[in-house]
């Protein structure tokens, strides 16, 4: 029997074939002690160019969150969009599922390529690795942009009513969907004005497709995320930082925003994006690249203050 067409293949691979097109290339490294990480590289490093990491969150793979922003990088910048592990091509056998194991690999990636310094960008979940990145590798990570991320969330936040959920495993039923019920009741989450009238069996095409694999381990990253937190053992990063938040995200809401910048005082910048939710990436990309750009590229120093090797080692 003829396999049904997929919307969902489908638009990944033209995500695939774009990708090629603009530079990049697929590319898997192991890392030992069964850690495969995929990563989209560039197909020749340009020495003259900065280095940036695009780390997608929960959802779809690292194509379909930051399709958008891969042609204009590519200017400027090597660019590297790795899956994160139980994502993409990317998984472990390890037990780990902090961010911070995630944060460890992710470099453990890029310096498998030879980069040493580059600018971080994180959106949700992959802001949460950014982050963890920065604190981890401060001699590295030059510059960090966090996007909707809630690192500054505390276990018990979800007590006191901050989120719309009540539980982490209620969140896990609605960030991996398996009906589309619960697709439907992600759309309104993270969206401001939710896109209407899917059809059911385009939400399943994308369940089957995106949502079915490594299921209880996401639902262990996001235990890992959460449990234990407290804002006072949060390590303050000293990198250059900029926040980007939607004004009306209610999966990780702006009070959140705002504790982080508290937190690092005048070290980060944060940028509203308003009538946008939690998925400003899809409702507000050239809002949320006009930020991206005035922070990595026109606040970028000129050549003759820039003494850096340009984040790759010497052949």
């Amino acid at each position: 029997m003829a396999k049904c067409f997929s919307f969902t293949e489908s638009r990944d691979w033209c995500y695939r074939f774009s990708f090629k097109n603009s530079g990049l290339k697929s590319s898997t490294v192991d890392l030992g002690d069964g850690t495969i990480m995929h990563c989209w590289v560039p197909k020749t490093h340009k020495t003259n160019k900065r280095t940036v990491c695009l780390i997608h969150g929960i959802g779809a793979n690292a194509m379909w969150q930051w399709g958008d922003f891969i042609s204009p990088l590519m200017s400027k910048f090597n660019v590297y969009v790795p899956d994160l592990l139980f994502f993409g091509e990317s998984y472990t056998t390890r037990p780990e599922r902090s961010e911070a194991f995630q944060a460890r690999c992710v470099m453990g990636l890029i310096e498998a390529n030879g980069v040493e310094r580059l600018t971080v960008v994180g959106i949700s979940y992959g802001g949460f690795v950014a982050y963890s990145m920065a604190a981890q590798f401060s001699e590295k990570v030059e510059r960090v942009v966090l996007i909707c991320a809630g690192v500054s969330m505390e276990e018990k936040d979800m007590e006191q009513g901050l989120f719309k959920v009540n539980s982490v495993d209620e969140a896990s039923e609605i960030l991996f969907p398996q009906r589309p019920e619960k697709m439907k009741q992600l759309l309104t989450l993270t969206f401001y004005k939710p896109p209407k009238n899917i059809p059911s069996c385009f939400m399943n095409d994308f369940i089957h497709v995106m949502c079915a694999e490594y299921l209880q381990e996401r639902k262990e990253l996001i235990q890992a995320l959460h449990k234990g937190k407290i804002l006072s053992e949060l390590p303050k990063i000293n990198q250059p930082t900029l926040l980007i938040w939607g004004e009306h995200d209610q999966v990780f809401p702006l009070e959140l925003a705002h504790r982080l910048k508290r937190h690092l005082g005048e070290n980060a910048d944060l940028k509203i994006i308003k009538n946008a939710g939690h998925a400003v990436n899809v409702e507000k990309p050239k809002e949320m690249y006009k930020y991206m750009k005035a922070f990595l590229i026109d606040q970028l120093p000129t050549s003759k203050e820039d003494n850096h090797s340009n984040g790759r080692k010497a052949d």
